[in-house]
């Protein structure tokens, strides 16, 4: 094993171990296993069904961002595509899901590389501004609701430090998609500067990649693309709002649908950390969101989160699995050439 993979693992596992370190602490154990099962039965049943929801809703949107290059591409290739990236993201460390689902898709549906690559970028920036603005929203909103108000002005504060800081984030990055994609030309010739020093096979290499990279950013020219794409990533976003909202009240914790969506904010938080089946990142990221925002105790909180993290690994992973059977996929395959691109 290369010392470099060696030295991304050690790190990944550290991070992983932190996050767990603090998802565990204050948990009172003879309790946790006993608020496991007391549930809603129905909902929690509805819970289960749902859970592949945002897989069928994100293979929509991603239409509108392949159109450019393709004007019908099949639905099904886009459901599996990000089927299998998640499956791929849940399983392995480093997120290389990110770079398989774009892969797959271009391999089925016979488009470049470099293309379906960029619209997932694209597709990223859109997911952290949503968020930051129904966060925004959230906290504009929040003196005219009475359970809202009673969130502490510590989590507040926090939850503004994030919004901030995502905001910035995914702005920064919409900034150089933007001049990617306005500025072809000068950017190309900046990289290259900056490559110099390396292979000519290797530059050029580079330079193909990167035409078809900015390519996938044409969507931007479609005014009306962009904003049905906006629309759908609401959708999107909303869509998962609604559905911890009846995992909570499958626990029988009644709270409004408005403070989710800090909820889901912080599990977008702890989900981005690139630890394997995002163990850690988004356990810790949960359960301060369902204890400071839902004011339940810290012990079933630490429950909810293992159950509701279960379901989602589980169900996505049902899905990928038959997906790669049908397609005579292995989950090594897909490892390796995410891992040839990422190098």
């Amino acid at each position: 094993m290369k010392k470099k993979t060696v030295i991304r693992f050690a790190v990944i596992l550290v991070i992983t171990l932190v996050f767990l370190y603090f998802f565990l602490r204050k948990i009172e154990w003879p309790n946790f296993f006993a608020n496991l099962t007391n549930v809603n039965p129905w909902l929690f049943a509805l819970v289960i069904i749902l859970a592949p929801l945002h897989l069928f809703t994100r293979g929509f949107r991603w239409r509108y961002l392949i159109k450019p290059e393709k004007a019908n591409p099949r639905y099904y290739n886009l459901f599996a595509g990000n089927a299998i990236g998640f499956t791929v993201t849940l399983i392995l460390p480093g997120r290389l899901g990110e770079i398989v689902k774009p892969l797959y898709l271009a391999q089925k549906e016979n488009i470049r590389k470099g293309f379906a690559l960029g619209t997932v970028v694209v597709e990223r920036i859109f997911d952290m501004l949503t968020m930051c603005f129904l966060l925004g929203l959230f906290l504009l909103l929040r003196p005219l609701s009475s359970s809202a108000s009673r969130v502490s002005e510590m989590t507040l504060k926090w939850l503004r430090l994030w919004g901030i800081i995502g905001m910035a984030f995914a702005l920064t990055l919409l900034a150089i998609v933007l001049c990617l994609h306005f500025f072809k030309d000068k950017t190309l010739k900046v990289i290259n500067f900056f490559l110099k020093p390396l292979p000519l096979k290797f530059r050029h290499k580079v330079d193909e990649f990167m035409e078809e990279f900015i390519q996938g950013l044409k969507f931007f020219h479609s005014f009306g693309n962009l904003l049905i794409f906006l629309g759908l990533s609401f959708v999107v976003w909303l869509g998962m709002v609604f559905y911890y909202w009846l995992f909570v009240l499958a626990y029988k914790e009644v709270v409004p649908f408005s403070l989710v969506i800090p909820y889901v904010f912080l599990t977008m938080v702890g989900a981005s950390i690139p630890t394997p089946g995002m163990v850690g990142g988004y356990d810790y990221f949960s359960k301060l969101g369902i204890v400071s925002l839902f004011g339940i105790a810290a012990t079933k909180a630490a429950g909810m989160t293992l159950v509701v993290h279960t379901i989602q690994v589980v169900m996505t992973c049902l899905i990928g699995y038959a997906i790669l059977v049908r397609e005579k996929l292995s989950i090594f395959q897909l490892r390796k050439l995410g891992e040839d691109v990422q190098e």
